[in-house]
């Protein structure tokens, strides 16, 4: 295959194989590691000043066939110059709906967009129909395509049959992925039911502090080893949200894989990653309770008053769940084949061949 090269213009740090490896890492960085990875790629960095193998400062390089671009569009023109040669794609990551502030931003990139008959990849269909709206809103519906190639899992994550602690939760996502609710929430399951434990880890990205409360343990941020040790022992990953819409969500693709469930809402790509209504409690009774309490639905969690809600009976459910899962009718999960890594690998190089 021809030479492919990763372009990341808006991660904080360096990164490379040994990072995911021996560090925190968020789920976009470590995905970027182990397509390129698989693929042989290089990756560039637009903070790097020295080499480490295949990961390289930014450089003009005639031999380069393909630039996938990492999120941000701005950053196709520095590309272009770069790499000449190249076909562009733009991998995108995040929430993408018309008229919001990254559509805004991607329309103002729409004349590169077209000209250099940039491909979009999107990484789960829902958040790829939200993609082509916003892009028939920009005007650009049938010019720009989008397609999906879903996120990875390493091949050789899967149960190990360690012993399951059903008095345990976990919660291991960035904090401001509602964390601040999932603590309320906690407190409501460990009122009814006291011996319940949460530990919460974090990949290292953003941080926020958090109050000390009876049951919870702060990992901070943790190698993934460790992190994956404390999900195969958990009852579930415990990640009540219903505002922040996941457009792929790594954490419950592994989770399953490593044969833990996910107590989540039916929210972004939720369902469609976990394909599992056992598992996804619907939304829109804790939207109900969230206008109640605020007269709409803004999306900003250090506005939700949480523990108003338990008088709502928004915790609720999740208590039922819970109790039903320590009960005996916890989900048996295991690795999707769709999210195996050497399967979204072989659907990158389908899409780079074409």
């Amino acid at each position: 295959m021809s030479a492919i090269l990763f372009f990341d213009p808006v991660c904080k740090r360096p990164y490379d194989t040994e990072t995911l490896r021996r560090e925190a890492m968020g789920g976009t960085e470590a995905t970027v590691v182990r397509v390129a990875d698989a693929l042989e790629a290089f990756v560039v960095q637009h903070n790097r000043v020295s080499a480490s193998g295949r990961y390289l400062p930014p450089r003009r390089d005639l031999a380069i066939a393909h630039v996938i671009v990492n999120r941000d569009s701005r950053a196709l023109p520095t590309v272009q110059e770069l790499y000449p040669n190249a076909r562009l794609h733009l991998w995108l990551h995040d929430r993408v709906r018309p008229r919001s502030k990254r559509a805004r931003k991607i329309a103002a990139d729409s004349n590169i967009l077209r000209d250099l008959a940039v491909r979009i990849i999107c990484v789960s269909d829902t958040q790829r129909q939200a993609v082509e709206a916003a892009l028939r809103w920009m005007g650009m519906g049938d010019r720009v395509p989008a397609r999906t190639i879903y996120n990875p899992v390493d091949d050789d994550l899967q149960p190990d049959g360690s012993p399951i602690d059903d008095r345990k939760l976990v919660f291991l996502s960035s904090p401001n992925k509602g964390l601040r609710f999932t603590l309320d929430a906690f407190r409501a399951v460990r009122r009814a039911m006291p011996d319940m434990r949460l530990i919460v880890g974090n990949p290292g990205y953003k941080d926020t502090s958090a109050a000390a409360l009876e049951g919870v343990e702060y990992l901070g941020p943790q190698p993934q080893r460790r992190i994956h040790a404390e999900v195969r022992t958990a009852l579930c990953t415990f990640f009540p949200n219903f505002v922040i819409p996941e457009t792929f969500g790594l954490v419950f693709a592994e989770s399953q894989a490593l044969g833990t469930p996910v107590l989540t809402h039916d929210c972004g790509a939720a369902l469609e990653v976990l394909a599992d209504p056992a598992q996804v409690l619907p939304v829109t009774s804790a939207k109900r309770v969230y206008e109640a309490l605020l007269g709409g639905c803004p999306t900003d969690w250090r506005r939700w008053p949480a523990r108003a809600a338990a008088g709502l009976g928004l915790f609720d459910a999740y208590l039922d769940r819970l109790r039903a899962w320590r009960a005996g009718a916890r989900p048996v999960t295991g690795p999707d084949p769709r999210f195996r890594l050497s399967t979204v690998a072989q659907h990158w190089r389908e899409m780079l061949a074409t």
